[in-house]
């Protein structure tokens, strides 16, 4: 049988259109296309994989964009492919719900763990592991947002394989009794997949709708103006914070058990 990490450096390009010697040290994650485009239009580089169920872009500084599509099947596949490069860091830039009432649409979370609702991560750790973020990776994030004057949240993110769930109480119960401060699709999965691969990772979550609220459930519509409102200086704290990592050598160590 072909080793695991034989498959991983083949699927990687399968997947992607992209050579595996043009992925860098430091990788964003996003789940939109605009976020590749903006980025591949700042540094004047190549988008690989418009064919392909993935799509890629690497600038000059060996930093690397990914748009891998959503939920938490494609989270766990681009997360063990990564193995195939081992990158130092990987940062997920996505979006989220706002599950508390002082969330506001707009607002930044850096999530201090995931609660793994998903079930995709159980197949790689007992559901008793945590799904946690590489804090020191999260400590560059936290001091770009900062430099930009901007705030965030931190706190627990619900990750779930529901896409419609806003109107089952029974569920909507069980987020508020959790305390989860954001729900999303795949946050606790990159975090479990990236512990398992021994990948440094993080995420910077944008909320872009609070459905909890009458009218807060994302449309279209809704979803259009946050993404011409924020999603420009998202990109840009994930370019900016991953970029001063890799400047500054800056390790960060996996523990092993």
């Amino acid at each position: 049988m072909i080793e695991r990490l034989e498959i991983a450096k083949n699927w990687l390009p399968r997947y992607t259109g992209m050579p595996l010697d043009r992925f860098g040290d430091y990788i964003l994650l996003t789940n939109f296309r605009n976020y590749l485009v903006d980025f591949a239009d700042q540094f004047a580089c190549d988008i690989y994989g418009d064919n392909k169920p993935m799509q890629a872009a690497t600038n000059m500084r060996g930093l690397t964009i990914i748009n891998f599509g959503i939920g938490s099947a494609n989270s766990a596949t681009i997360m063990d492919l990564l193995s195939a490069r081992q990158p130092r860091g990987v940062l997920f830039l996505g979006k989220c719900g706002g599950l508390k009432k002082s969330t506001e649409i707009g607002h930044f979370i850096l999530p201090i763990a995931a609660i793994r609702g998903e079930g995709t991560s159980n197949d790689y750790f007992p559901p008793e592991v945590p799904a946690l973020p590489s804090f020191k990776l999260h400590k560059f994030v936290s001091q770009k947002i900062v430099a930009h004057g901007y705030d965030y949240r931190t706190g627990v993110v619900y990750t779930t394989n529901r896409r419609l769930w806003e109107h089952d109480e029974t569920f909507r119960q069980r987020l508020h009794q959790m305390t989860c401060i954001a729900i999303d699709m795949e946050t606790a999965t990159l975090f479990i997949v990236g512990h398992y691969n021994e990948i440094a990772r993080g995420a910077l979550l944008l909320v872009s709708d609070v459905p909890i609220t009458p009218d807060g459930v994302k449309t279209e519509e809704s979803d259009s103006k946050v993404t011409s409102q924020w999603s420009r200086i998202h990109l840009q704290i994930g370019i900016e914070a991953m970029t001063e990592i890799g400047e500054n050598c800056e390790p960060i160590k996996h523990f092993s058990y």
